[in-house]
């Protein structure tokens, strides 16, 4: 079974900002990540090694304006623990 969460809304750059560091912050901490999507706390089991992706899209003005945006994914094998 597959489950995805969804979120997105606008927010200032300072904002974004401390929203990265958050998750850094728990992806850091060991163990478990608290990780927040909107209104919902997930929590997630981030292996010690995880693997990193980053794109970089730069839209023209051709293709309705001047546009920039990051997708950032980070994916790791979830490890079952010994009773399951």
């Amino acid at each position: 079974m597959s489950e995805t969460t969804n979120y997105e809304e606008d927010v200032s750059r300072d904002e974004a900002a401390d929203l990265l560091q958050e998750l850094a912050r728990e992806i850091r901490s060991g163990g478990t990540a608290e990780v927040r999507v909107g209104n919902k706390m997930l929590t997630l089991s981030p292996s010690s090694i995880v693997e990193y992706g980053i794109e970089v899209e730069e839209r023209s003005p051709m293709l309705g304006g001047d546009r920039e945006e990051i997708t950032l994914s980070l994916e790791w094998g979830v490890e079952k623990s010994e009773d399951g």
